[in-house]
């Protein structure tokens, strides 16, 4: 066995030795060489521990050709040894962009899956250089540091083994694997922000900067994601002693501004506002309320919630 399959199979093992013998487990490929090494690696160790693994790929349906595709990453899957590979086709629903309307239809759909199998874990191929590009991309819409932290290596039944492995990696393990992985076209596509990071960004960080900035940004991801998770567990604290409807301001007041924009935003999603909608901006006219009282009026947010302050507390409410 090569240097390379040898560092896929030692690196997925410790994921699947956390499963129980009988357990089934998703793994997503798209045909890409990194869900690909990942399928490889997985169908080669699993066994060994008696998991049983699906894999599905999903078909988005926004190329001609995607059927054709999918088929193909079908046969790959069976000639590697899988005796239940499932394509599912999926119809994105464009709301926020396509990438992230894909991206939900995709993970709604895996959901789906692993629910009707009873799977504990779903497999997802993300890379190194796909943490380093997650961070960039936060770093541009000026986002928190949850946003900042990336993708976790495992969140729930998600499991990402391969994000302290590079793209080089994963393609050098197909090569020796004689695997013949697909070029998505939407891979060079300059239209989505993510391939002009991949393409544009990170190569000029790379020569100006040096070597190793993916790397950088992947370890400033794990510890702002520690950050994060103090930070939340702090906020849980006080959510779990409040009434998010009706929110005293003086309190709000003394907590850090770091907890407080966390209280606010579980407040502002418990009235009813559609998860992952509430921008920085949208906060800031809702601290605006507690810290600069300046007699201004309520703030409406999305998904018709209106926040007021009145006789020194917040009032939420989702109005039509």
């Amino acid at each position: 066995m090569t240097s390379a399959l040898l560092e896929l199979r030692s690196t997925v093992r410790p994921f699947l030795e956390n499963l129980t013998a009988g357990d089934s487990a998703i793994v997503a490929v798209s045909g890409g060489a990194d869900s690909l090494a990942l399928a490889y690696a997985l169908i080669k160790e699993a066994p060994n521990l008696a998991i049983t693994l699906i894999a599905v790929t999903v078909d988005h349906q926004l190329q001609s050709g995607s059927a054709d595709q999918a088929k193909k990453v079908q046969e790959q899957l069976k000639a590697m040894g899988y005796q239940e590979v499932i394509i599912e086709k999926v119809s994105v629903v464009e709301k926020s962009g396509i990438e992230a309307d894909a991206r939900t239809a995709r993970y709604s759909a895996l959901d789906a899956i692993a629910h009707a199998y009873g799977a504990s874990q779903v497999f997802l191929g993300h890379t190194r250089d796909d943490q380093a590009e997650t961070v960039l991309l936060g770093l541009a819409r000026g986002s928190g540091t949850r946003s900042l932290s990336g993708m976790a290596t495992v969140n729930g039944k998600y499991a990402r083994p391969f994000l302290q492995l590079t793209r080089l990696q994963t393609v050098a393990a197909c090569a020796e694997a004689e695997i013949t992985a697909w070029n998505d076209p939407h891979n060079v596509n300059e239209q989505f922000s993510r391939v002009r990071v991949r393409n544009k960004v990170m190569p000029v960080m790379e020569e100006e900067i040096g070597p190793g900035i993916a790397a950088a940004l992947a370890r400033s991801a794990a510890i702002l994601r520690d950050d994060a998770d103090a930070l939340d567990e702090m906020a849980q604290a006080v959510i779990s002693r409040v009434d998010l409807s009706d929110l005293d301001c003086a309190a709000l007041a003394e907590l850090p501004r770091a907890i407080r924009s966390r209280v606010l935003r579980a407040a502002i999603y418990a009235a009813g506002a559609p998860s992952g909608s509430v921008s920085a901006d949208h906060l800031s006219g809702v601290e605006a309320l507690v810290t600069s009282w300046r007699g201004q009026g309520e703030v409406s947010l999305p998904g018709g919630v209106k926040v007021a302050r009145i006789s020194g507390r917040l009032s939420l409410l989702a109005r039509p």
